[in-house]
């Protein structure tokens, strides 16, 4: 049985206002239908319950890529206490530390604090998102991280840690037992397992209303659609509804599930799979209309795979020796497509990083157009671009 998440003492701490969860919608949207995962189960001395929870997780992330998790070892008030140090970091940045901190994504990596202006260094269009990004430097040095928060890094350290060792760990073992693995071959052969964020990044977003000059250029969208490119990604749920996954050819939201994770598989288990795991096609979009005045703080757990390995199926595995792989557009078949051809797939670090240097900003007008970056697919727009010779399609 997996010990609960036992977080550090609160004790001769600065006062933290308490975060206050915003009303859910009431606007009447059209809601992805997903899959919850009971973690807890994965420990039951029942068998049957075990296999049905396999069976489960197969038909979740095979189907949508995309699913809840509950019972996974973090209470309410213990979430709520990160939602709270994270709003207090976003109230209490300094300008100094803003301007210190201030991330490169040129660099490969989204490490420091995002201003409001877009995904480059330089100052874009406002897209009203702010982010604080703990990459594994930002863990090692207080002078990496807002002065505001120093006094509660163990606080953000201890739930990274619990994150990255025990919930990504047990979700990778009951992700195994789906390709009829042992159950840490994907913690022990695939998972970057430094703590506490292993090569990955925890993020604390702050989305504010949109502006209209913001709107009018993005049409709403606050971030393209996309899929992320690591193990797993863990991102709480949230009152504001903006999440969104391409699910029977369309987007629907994804409905708040208090206290629960939802996951989504990144495109290093879509590779490692051969296609039996799909990764997860998603954007964030303008809120529905009873929440617009509202600002959506978020945290994000984004696990990433050993930097230097190019990932191939797993050939080792039952189901795959059984199945074979499934050849639908995605990434996965783009890297086949490449190694038959004897072309170079890109290693774990190389494809995260390109894709982090090379965002689109959602206000780039000049770019996100038929002609430019879109194209039209059986009548359906679609971005279409190239890192390192693979190919990515995604809708619109």
């Amino acid at each position: 049985m997996a010990a609960p998440y036992v977080p550090p003492s609160t004790e001769g701490k600065p006062f933290v206002p308490a975060w206050v969860p915003p009303p859910a919608t009431k606007a009447d949207l059209e809601f992805a239908n997903l899959h919850t995962i009971d973690l807890a189960l994965l420990d039951s001395p029942d068998e049957a319950v075990v296999n049905e929870l396999v069976q489960t997780a197969k038909t979740a992330i095979k189907e949508d890529g995309f699913l809840y998790l509950v019972d996974y070892g973090i209470s309410l008030e213990q979430l709520h206490r990160q939602f709270s140090l994270a709003q207090y970091l976003h109230s209490n940045i300094s300008n100094e530390d803003k301007e210190r901190l201030l991330w490169d994504p040129e660099s490969g990596l989204f490490a420091g604090y995002k201003p409001r202006f877009g995904w480059k260094r330089q100052a874009g269009k406002v897209d009203g998102i702010e982010h604080f990004n703990f990459y594994a430097d930002e863990f090692k040095s207080l002078d990496k991280v807002p002065t505001c928060i120093h006094p509660f890094m163990d606080e953000i350290r201890a739930f990274s840690e619990y994150l990255t060792g025990s919930v990504n760990r047990r979700l990778l073992k009951l992700l195994s037992r789906v390709l009829e693995l042992p159950d840490e071959y994907l913690w022990e052969k695939v998972q970057a397992r430094e703590m506490p964020v292993n090569q990955g990044y925890i993020r604390h977003a702050l989305f504010h209303p949109l502006i209209e000059e913001t709107k009018s250029a993005s049409g709403g969208l606050r971030m393209h659609g996309h899929c992320d490119y690591g193990t797993t990604t863990m991102l709480f749920s949230v009152p504001i509804t903006c999440l969104q996954i391409w699910q029977d050819e369309r987007w629907k939201y994804v409905k708040y599930n208090p206290g629960s994770l939802v996951i989504n598989i990144g495109e290093t288990l879509e590779i490692l799979s051969g296609g039996h795991f799909k990764a997860t096609r998603h954007r964030v979009f303008e809120a529905p209309e009873d929440q617009r005045h509202e600002q959506r703080l978020s945290i994000v757990l984004f696990n990433a795979s050993e930097g230097d390995l190019q990932m191939t199926p797993a050939i080792e595995s039952p189901l795959i020796q059984r199945e074979g792989c499934l050849d639908y557009p995605g990434v996965y078949s783009e890297f086949k497509r490449m190694r038959e051809a004897g072309l170079p797939v890109p290693t774990n670090r190389q494809w995260r990083e390109v894709q982090i240097a090379n965002m689109r900003e959602v206000t780039d007008t000049a770019n996100n157009r038929i002609g430019a970056d879109q194209v039209v697919i059986d009548g359906k727009k679609y971005t279409q671009r190239e890192f390192l010779g693979v190919k990515v399609v995604l809708p619109v």
